[in-house]
């Protein structure tokens, strides 16, 4: 049974609406990934039996192949081949229901396609754990995976990983939006999304000739999903520009997974007669480089060429610690009310 809503009752009558809102909103989100992530292994489960049913090797890409269009064309994204695999995947990882329905109330979806890769029940159950106790965000989930963190024990680490709370990160879950069709700009609940928000609107200002395109682009890599911050279109230099922005400095990380979105945008969304599309990685911390710009197929170019026809780079760096202080406050002023709240 849920739990009732606590109406404030101290307080402006606009802080005390607000905090009702956000209270029902986390509500709401809990409820909807929960049913969300349950229809996905019932999926799954069903696909599964079906598989089992017939005994015939290879009959689960026969029937996903029948399955996906079908699907897509009744209900829309969120059922592409790739994503039906990954259901069954998810039934056979978690095959107890009670225990989805019960996990599901405290990560999303995205949580647990996270945990699918995972090689074993003991590590899944750990990186389970960590998740729920430190109420880590699907990214920081990602990165406690990707540095072995079950096989090191980096327990300690793990804790002070910078995540956001379970309702908050639900709402950003791009299956969790497009399940309940929502479009356009949504609240955006932790410091990074702030940042991105917040870059968006000054890009367009002062990119000449630039024209939105996407927020979290989605990717589809063989299995695996990627998402590009932010990807405009600048006609003065007739191509896609993909921006990725990073809390921290720069790593060379970064340059990897940026060629890898150039690379899929080249093969997916470049059109007849544009350039090759070039990437946009913006990092916060003052210390180190903070804007760096990658070019597709021209390893020896130089960067200077581009900067006559993009913002100016002293503009980008200067800005962009304007907008992170702006953002810092904003999510602090936000947590500090929520304290309150709860307390």
């Amino acid at each position: 049974m849920s739990a009732a809503l606590v109406v404030p009752s101290d307080g402006p009558l606009v802080d005390r609406i607000s905090a009702l809102i956000e209270q029902t909103r986390s509500a709401v989100a809990i409820r909807v990934n929960s049913a969300l992530t349950l229809m996905n292994w019932h999926i799954g489960r069903m696909i599964d039996v079906e598989v089992l049913r017939e005994g015939r090797a290879g009959y689960d890409q026969e029937i996903v192949a029948t399955l996906s269009p079908q699907l897509t064309t009744r209900f829309g994204r969120g059922f592409e081949k790739s994503n039906l695999h990954r259901m069954v995947k998810f039934s056979q990882a978690f095959p107890d229901p009670q225990i989805v329905a019960t996990l599901s109330q405290q990560l999303s979806w995205s949580h647990f396609k996270d945990l699918l890769p995972v090689p074993t029940d003991e590590a899944r159950q750990f990186y389970i754990d960590q998740a729920i106790t430190a109420r880590l965000s699907v990214r920081a989930l990602r990165e406690l995976i990707g540095r072995k963190g079950f096989e090191r024990k980096e327990i300690a680490n793990a804790q002070t990983l910078g995540g956001s709370a379970v309702p908050a990160d639900s709402f950003r879950d791009p299956y969790f939006l497009d399940f309940l069709g929502l479009q356009g700009a949504y609240d955006e609940r932790d410091l990074e999304d702030a940042v991105v928000h917040d870059l968006e609107a000054f890009l367009l200002e002062v990119g000449n000739g630039w024209a939105f395109v996407a927020r979290q682009k989605r990717m589809t890599v063989d299995n695996d999903d990627f998402y590009l911050d932010l990807l405009f279109f600048s006609r003065p230099l007739r191509r896609l520009v993909a921006v990725e922005l990073k809390v921290g400095p720069f790593k060379p990380a970064h340059e990897g997974q940026m060629k890898l979105y150039l690379k899929w945008l080249d093969r997916y969304e470049r059109r007849d007669g544009e350039e090759a599309p070039i990437g946009l990685i913006l990092c916060t911390e003052s210390s180190r480089e903070q804007v760096e710009l990658l070019e597709m197929h021209k390893d020896g170019i130089a960067v200077a060429e581009y900067w006559t026809d993009l913002p100016p780079k002293a503009e980008l760096e200067a800005r962009i610690q304007a907008i992170y202080r702006a953002a810092a406050e904003r999510v602090a002023r936000r947590g500090l009310l929520s304290a309150d709240d709860d307390a």
